[in-house]
């Protein structure tokens, strides 16, 4: 949807990257195991950053990271974080590469005991979104008791780069939580893909 008459949630700006993100992806409910992955990873990626920073460079990090495929991002060796290490279309941030390859072994291990990341994840919205009704962007929080709740199991379990406001803005990008504000045209659209 484009036109300057659609009423969205205005951090997506005018950046057509940021508008489509915003437009067809944010909030909407992510179930697929390796797309749960990709989002972990960029939101992890982008601490401290801009989320179209992060954004610009998806598609190198879909190709420096095999397509988001946990299984051999799990096995990548010391080789494979100095390549990472030397890409200059993802942040070469030491923590950050060496997060993304054991976030990808963690993800492996809640695989054995869940199921599925999937089936972990969204047990603690009883597998169902939920739908917030903020007016305005500074309603949003950064963090929520949940996202406290979450975080701290996943740290249990080992995870980096997953702090509550890191696991927030994964929750609200895979659609555990629908932010978009009331008078976004996605509200609604969320709220009847999540019924």
């Amino acid at each position: 949807m484009t036109g300057s008459s659609v009423s969205r949630c205005e951090w997506a700006g005018s950046d057509p990257l940021m508008v489509a993100y915003h437009d067809n992806e944010w909030g909407v409910p992510v179930h697929d195991e390796e797309e749960l992955f990709e989002f972990l990873i960029l939101e992890g990626a982008q601490a401290g950053l801009s989320w179209s920073t992060i954004l610009n460079r998806r598609e190198t990090y879909r190709k420096a990271f095999a397509q988001f495929d946990i299984q051999k991002v799990a096995s990548f060796t010391e080789n494979d974080f100095d390549r990472l290490l030397k890409n200059p279309g993802i942040i070469r941030n030491k923590l950050k590469i060496r997060s993304a390859i054991n976030n990808a072994q963690r993800f492996i291990a809640v695989q054995e005991e869940f199921g599925s990341f999937n089936q972990y994840f969204w047990q603690f919205v009883n597998f169902k979104p939920i739908q917030n009704q903020f007016q305005k962007l500074n309603d949003i929080p950064a963090s929520t008791d949940l996202s406290v709740r979450i975080s701290k199991d996943m740290k249990k379990r080992g995870f980096n780069f997953v702090g509550p406001t890191i696991c927030y803005a994964f929750m609200q990008s895979v659609g555990m939580v629908n932010d978009h504000l009331i008078d976004c045209f996605r509200y609604k659209e969320i709220l009847l893909l999540s019924t």
